[in-house]
């Protein structure tokens, strides 16, 4: 099925995911991949909070876009990259907790376009709590039709 043994894989999408800057300025993690799945999540930070100290929705949307993107990632043929074309979010508990977890898995992956479905969750005290789900259309694309990728600590020029 793929010529690219999956630890491979997984090592390629963290090294790609470690040189985006958003993810350093929210201080998101991967915490677990597998084939046709990713956990991201985000410690509380005040600056991450809205007025009534709960996780602003811009966070829940940032772990929706890239946690199904990564998700969708760990599914691709050799010379294949990701973007993300859509997504449906609902929000329906305040999110609240010590740490903010999306938990995406690949529900249909295609040749053009891999549906990815996420679960976000806060965990206070030990529990979790179900706070938004989404459902993601990511595109897929041939690499060389993208811009290279960033060098570690590169800092992009204004275009």
């Amino acid at each position: 099925m793929d010529a690219i043994p999956f630890d491979t894989r997984a090592a390629g999408i963290r090294e790609r995911v470690a040189l985006q800057g958003f993810m350093r300025l929210v201080g998101a993690q991967i915490d677990e991949l597998a084939p046709g799945s990713a956990t991201i999540s985000v410690a509380r930070r005040d600056d991450l909070l809205q007025q009534h100290s709960l996780f602003h929705g811009g966070v829940t949307a940032f772990l929706i876009d890239n946690g199904t993107t990564i998700a969708a990632a760990t599914v691709l043929k050799p010379r294949q990259g990701v973007l993300t074309a859509e997504y449906k979010l609902n929000l329906f508990s305040p999110a609240d907790g010590d740490r903010l977890i999306c938990r995406s898995r690949v529900v249909k992956p295609g040749s053009r376009m891999i549906i990815v479905a996420a679960d976000v969750f806060t965990e206070k005290d030990g529990r979790e709590k179900q706070t938004a789900v989404a459902l993601a259309t990511i595109a897929v694309l041939d690499q060389a039709s993208m811009p290279p990728l960033r060098q570690a600590g590169q800092v992009s020029s204004d275009r």
